[in-house]
């Protein structure tokens, strides 16, 4: 069995290849069920928050994620990300490889985050705003990157040494990055926000949208928390990665439905649609975007595969 460190995987798995390979993998059939969700007590602190992530190709691949996210683990200096990626032969059950499951993990969201941007944010769009300051925050940063010039990217954290140490990160890269000393002014000037936090109240306001912006929503991965307000959603043309993980998990969507702001309808397409050519994606240079992800199976099992055949040759 293969076996797939950090560093194996980040070098398995380069940007703009990736972005490739997950359009195409939204183009082809893969059971990918909705994943289990389980929460469990830590002492002294907030619940963490277990996630199994398995799907399959018939008779050919067949993979499962296990992940634990501790939002305290910062204060630890660890990730709150904690995974592991078991790839399998789908026609025989053999164990394949075992990856690195926070790497692909941050590689794949990143990755599927720059692949909505594609179909949803303006051509032109040059002001990157990122909120956070994880590891998926840094990959987000380097996928958008990758795959359109960047004039500027902007961080901003709610520690503001984290903030200056990842941007200091992304300028050694060869990155045009720099420190947001005001959110609201950051956000009022972005063309793409990408957002990954573990918040549960809004971070990101409606009414800092300008036109043409498109709102790219990463954390809130529980429908008890959220990064963006009622305002931001009415606002938007609304795309998500899958319905059925939207509906059931994405706190920003399952807040603004129930409160009324938009309902189910309101969601305009997903990342099948938009790879498929159902949906054209953006329409028009003013036209407001918000793409909302959740995360899927699918995602995890097109990168661990092409991770794996990319090693094994």
């Amino acid at each position: 069995m293969k076996m797939l460190d950090a560093a194996a995987t980040e070098a398995a798995l380069p940007w703009a290849e990736l972005v490739d390979v997950l359009d195409e993998g939204f183009r082809q059939e893969c059971v990918s069920p909705v994943r289990h969700h389980h929460d469990f007590d830590i002492p002294d602190e907030g619940a963490g928050t277990l996630l199994l992530m398995p799907a399959w190709t018939v008779g050919r691949y067949l993979g499962v994620k296990t992940v634990a996210v501790v939002p305290g683990n910062g204060a630890r200096g660890l990730s709150a990300v904690q995974a592991s990626y078991q790839l399998l032969d789908a026609g025989t059950g053999q164990f394949l490889a075992m990856i690195d499951g926070a790497t692909l993990t941050n590689k794949r969201t990143a990755a599927a985050s720059a692949l909505a941007a594609r179909y949803l944010a303006r051509k032109d769009a040059s002001q990157l705003l990122v909120v956070g300051t994880g590891g998926v925050a840094r990959s987000l940063a380097l996928a958008h990157a990758a795959v359109r010039d960047l004039k500027s990217i902007v961080v901003w954290g709610r520690t503001s040494a984290n903030a200056s140490a990842l941007a200091e990160e992304l300028s050694d890269a060869g990155l045009p990055a720099s420190v947001a000393g005001d959110l609201e002014a950051a956000a009022r000037q972005a063309d793409i926000i990408s957002t990954a936090t573990v918040s549960t109240e809004p971070i990101i306001f409606g009414d800092w949208l300008k036109p043409g912006a498109h709102l790219d929503l990463v954390g809130a991965f529980k429908p008890t928390m959220r990064e963006s307000d009622d305002a931001a959603l009415k606002r938007a043309t609304v795309f998500v990665d899958t319905r059925a993980g939207a509906l059931k998990e994405a706190g920003d969507i399952v807040l603004a439905i129930k409160s009324g702001a938009i309902s189910e309808s309101d969601i305009t397409a997903d990342l099948f649609d938009l790879c498929g050519g159902v949906h054209a994606g953006r329409r028009d240079d003013a036209e407001i975007t918000a793409f909302k992800s959740v995360g899927t199976a699918l995602e995890d099992l097109v990168a661990a595969t092409y991770a794996y055949e990319r090693t094994a040759g």
